[in-house]
This record gives structure tokens, sequence and C-alpha cells, in this order.
């Protein structure tokens, strides 16, 4: 049976709650565009009755390039996702990268997210768990979707139950990642509630030599089979000009087109769910 997360009144995963959009551009670029962005996502998902967190990485530790842009690090991010969190009354998350960064992180953010490529590391996922908050872990691209119940246990094991799982796609090759629907059943059996990544999905890791590409226009398509599958939150990267943002472009949604590819998730999570 999955566990019902509660985060507060007006969000919570699992069962047949109506899923959570995690959304906002992938890293803080300066505090203007955030609070445009945070703005606007307020905005179509208040009008489309979504429930939504607010998501921004204060540093992108893993680009592929020393030079590429990582965002404004953790005290600067933490103060611009503050006012994010206090102007538009919305939850908030970002990436913490290092055990050292969880408990101030959790000063701030209602969910700490675990990246991928560091799922596994026992030091991060014992002190993001020691921070009583919801830890969100992405399932690395490297592991089999059950394989992540050696990750839900060292979470337990700390004290934590209140757990999300995240599928983003999994290494299909060189430079591709390719979703198995099948996963999201699977990591769902661990008795977690699941997140679909829609963005990262697409993503074609190493792509571009020094950066990442994608192909974004799978996005919409992605997102209504996971819905499909009846995942209770889909996490998706959302920029108001995505082929000038300084960090995913190719696979973030571009802003102006955010309701017409919610319209249809939303309808079949109704379906799905009976709600």
């Amino acid at each position: 049976m999955t566990n019902i997360i509660t985060l507060n009144d007006s969000i919570a995963f699992g069962g047949n709650y109506p899923f959570v959009l995690i959304a906002g551009p992938c890293v803080i670029e300066d505090e203007a565009l955030i609070m445009e962005t945070a703005g606007q996502l307020k905005e179509i998902t208040s009008r489309l009755g979504i429930p939504f967190i607010f998501k921004a990485s204060y540093d992108k530790a893993n680009r592929s390039s020393i030079h590429s842009f990582r965002g404004p690090g953790l005290d600067e991010g933490l103060e611009i996702l503050a006012k994010v969190k206090e102007k538009f009354e919305v939850s908030v998350t970002s990436d913490i990268h290092e055990p050292n960064q969880a408990a101030k992180a959790a000063e701030v953010l209602d969910i700490l997210q675990i990246p991928a490529f560091l799922c596994r590391q026992t030091d991060l996922l014992v002190a993001a768990a020691a921070t009583g908050k919801i830890v969100n872990v992405k399932k690395g691209q490297f592991l089999a979707p059950w394989d992540m119940k050696n990750v839900v246990t060292k979470l337990k094991e700390s004290g934590n139950e209140q757990i999300l799982l995240t599928e983003r796609g999994s290494t299909f090759g060189y430079n591709n990642l390719v979703v198995d629907m099948r996963s999201l059943i699977s990591m769902n059996e661990l008795g977690t509630p699941i997140v679909f990544d829609a963005t990262h999905s697409v993503q074609i890791p190493g792509g571009n030599g020094t950066t990442t590409g994608g192909k974004r226009e799978f996005v919409p398509y992605l997102s209504r089979a996971a819905a499909a599958v009846g995942i209770s939150a889909i996490f998706m990267e959302v920029h108001p000009n995505p082929d000038e943002a300084l960090s995913d472009g190719p696979n973030m949604v571009k802003l102006e087109k955010l309701e017409e590819v919610l319209k249809p998730i939303q309808e079949i999570d109704r379906l799905i769910k009976n709600l």
C-alpha cells in the first residue's frame, strides 16, 4: 500500500489525491526571472485547480562543462526561494548536493530533492532524512526501479518515512534516455508516491558536447502516459524563453505553452482516480 504523504492542507501525495505539479526554471538565473515565472505558474495552476510546488536549483553542481552557469549558490538561492514562498504563498523545493547543505536548506525548502546522480549517497540521504522534511529522491539513470528499495530503506532507517521517488528516465545507449512506464508501477510497489520528471526524461545527456540536449516536444506525450499510470506528481522545468535559458533549455517547456500541456494531463488524472 502506498503511503499518503501530506505536505499541507492543499497538497498531498499518494492514493487518489490529484496530481501535484512541481515546476519552475532549471536554475535560478536571477531574482527577477524567478519571481516572474513563479507568479505566472501560480496563476496558471490556480486557474486550473492544480496543486503547485515551485522548484528551481540554487546550484547545478553536475553541469557538463566547468564553464557552464551553475546558479547563485546556497545562501543567495535560498533567499530568493524564501521570497517566492512568502510572496506567492507556495511551497518550494530544490536540490541538495552535500550533507552539510541539508539543515540550512530545510529552513526554507518544504521538500528536499536528491539528484539522480547522488541517489545512493548514504551520508546525503541520512542528512536529508534528519531534517524531518519530505525527501524526494530521483532514481539514478543507471538503476533499475526495484534497486530504489535500498534508497527507501536508508531513509526509513534514518528515521524518515516521508519519501517520494522520481522517475527521470534510464540510460539507453550513449547520449540517450528512455522511460519504461513499468518503472512507475515497480517503484510505487515500494510504498512511496511516485513523481514523473517529464522534462529530464527527454534529455539527451551530453548530446551537445559541453551541454545537454533535449527534445521538449515529447514532454506532453510522456506526461499523459505517466498520468494514465496514476502517478502522484509531475515535475516539469518551465521557462519563459527556454532557447535562451542558462541550463537545460532544450528540454524545458515554454511557459506560454504550459496550460495547454497541463489540461489533458489533468483530464487523464481525473479519469484514472475517479476525481
